[in-house]
């Protein structure tokens, strides 16, 4: 996945995190906490990429029952970054 595509992938999880139950507060607050992570650090230092990969690894961890196509989404930037020597 190149950066384009990751980009995209990001498009994608923000779509999906607006469509989620809006009562669900907390989640929503710890999916757009981590997007806005995402685009910021994109192009970050190798000490804010570990926590950012730690960070969304906790988010797979902890969504992936209840919200699985977040998941898949978090999951393919992950490997894209990781692919990219992130």
């Amino acid at each position: 996945m190149t950066e384009p595509e990751i980009a995209d992938a990001i498009t994608r999880l923000r779509a999906e995190i607006n469509t989620l139950d809006t009562n669900n507060v907390e989640t929503r607050e710890k999916l757009e906490s981590l997007l806005e992570n995402l685009e910021q650090n994109l192009h970050a230092s190798e000490d804010e990429d570990v926590h950012l990969m730690d960070e969304m690894k906790e988010a797979i961890s902890q969504f992936e029952v209840e919200h699985p196509r977040v998941t898949g989404i978090i999951n393919d930037i992950m490997i894209a970054l990781g692919n990219l020597g992130i």
